[in-house]
């Protein structure tokens, strides 16, 4: 295969056109000491990790629970299951929880919708069971599929005992599942309807919610996720932010107190925003042509390669993007329409960072011996005159 590879200056002009003011001229910012046990720092588009500390170690998350059971509630409404104005009665096992709570009597009826206000806003215990009871008709059904969908979504260092984070042995998470989860959950914007809401009511104004995610009340752009604390777990917090069109997502656990884990979350999400952005590669329509076709009925076919999704860069790199180009010499017919036959590679700074196949677009059959023949009788005719 024949390899061509330019820099973004002569490849990405139009591409530099996303690039921001702001982002080319941003100052940089260091990231210091992040006071917690396990952290981590993602763009949730890509799932690209910006900055890690013991991601992996297995801690209790208390109520960062209950971002998977936010997910599996705003999953069951997409599909249907029950609306945000269906009526959910209160078991005697959901009144029963500690902790956290609305204080919910057994046979009490609420909304979906309130139930998810005091569940998110105020991290209510009941609620949490309530729902997801609705959900999957017992609570032990529900916390087996908590630990379902957390294997669908590759979340192999999680283990759900309940769906609400109250201390269970064997309960655990790691700060890399956590946001795992939380970028899916993203993929709800009803779920932003609660999260970024500080305070409400319930019951006619005789229950008040307060949000415990003190973040709501000054950080620029925070619009998420979810708080936890027990003695077992320390403070931890899953954040969520968006500037421009730019999202991250801030996990923190087992920090000491409550202000180290905003404080850590802060530090995490400026480091992000002042130092990364998403950048959109733009090919020209001539990079491609089309490839030899080797023993065809035609000698080349045409060929295409998708374009490219946003990558993660930090700030004022875009110009730097390497395009590479492979692609075969020559292919053996026949060709079908689909086939692979090379691949387009982004780098910057000697990482891989995007990569998208060449395909044909048309197929081209083996030549035939009648075909051979006419070629052979055309030649001979030129010959003779």
């Amino acid at each position: 295969m024949s390899k061509i590879k330019r820099t973004a200056g002569a490849f990405l002009a139009l591409a530099l056109m996303f690039l921001s003011v702001s982002g080319l001229f941003a100052h940089a910012v260091e990231l210091t000491e992040v006071k917690a046990k396990s952290a981590i720092l993602i763009e949730p588009q890509t799932g690209q990790v910006i900055f890690e500390q013991n991601a992996d170690e297995k801690l209790p998350e208390a109520s960062v629970t209950k971002v998977m059971t936010i997910l599996l509630v705003m999953e069951a409404i997409n599909e249907g299951k029950f609306g945000l104005d269906d009526v959910i009665t209160c078991s005697d096992y959901a009144a029963s929880m500690g902790g956290s709570q609305i204080w919910l009597e057994p046979g009490e009826k609420m909304t979906v919708d309130d139930l998810l206000k005091a569940m998110i806003i105020a991290s209510a215990n009941d609620a949490a069971v309530a729902l997801g009871e609705a959900v999957s008709g017992s609570n032990d059904a529900f916390v087996a599929r908590m630990n379902e969908r957390a294997a669908e979504l590759g979340m192999t260092g999680t283990v759900y005992k309940n769906c609400t984070g109250l201390h269970d042995e064997g309960h655990y998470t790691t700060a890399r599942d956590i946001a795992i989860v939380t970028a899916e959950l993203l993929k709800y914007p009803l779920v932003f309807d609660y999260t970024t809401v500080w305070m409400d009511y319930l019951r006619d104004g005789k229950t008040e919610l307060v949000n415990t995610n003190k973040l709501l009340r000054g950080y620029v752009g925070i619009n998420g996720m979810k708080t936890g604390t027990t003695s077992e777990a320390g403070k931890c917090l899953s954040a969520t932010a968006e500037r421009d069109g730019f999202a991250l997502v801030a996990v923190v656990l087992g920090s000491e107190t409550s202000d180290d884990r905003f404080r850590s979350a802060r530090q995490l999400l400026d480091y992000g925003f002042a130092n990364y952005e998403m950048f959109a590669p733009q090919l020209p329509a001539d990079l491609l042509g089309t490839v030899k076709v080797k023993g065809g009925m035609e000698k080349e076919a045409a060929v295409s390669c998708p374009g490219f999704d946003e990558v993660l860069i930090p700030k004022g790199k875009g110009a730097e993007i390497e395009v590479a180009v492979d692609i075969a010499g020559a292919v053996e017919a026949p060709v079908e329409p689909g086939q692979t036959v090379g691949k387009v590679t982004l780098s910057l700074e000697g990482k891989e960072i995007a990569v998208r196949e060449i395909k044909t677009t048309e197929g081209v059959k083996k030549i035939t011996a009648g075909r051979i023949f006419k070629k052979i009788l055309s030649a001979l005719l030129n010959l003779s005159q």
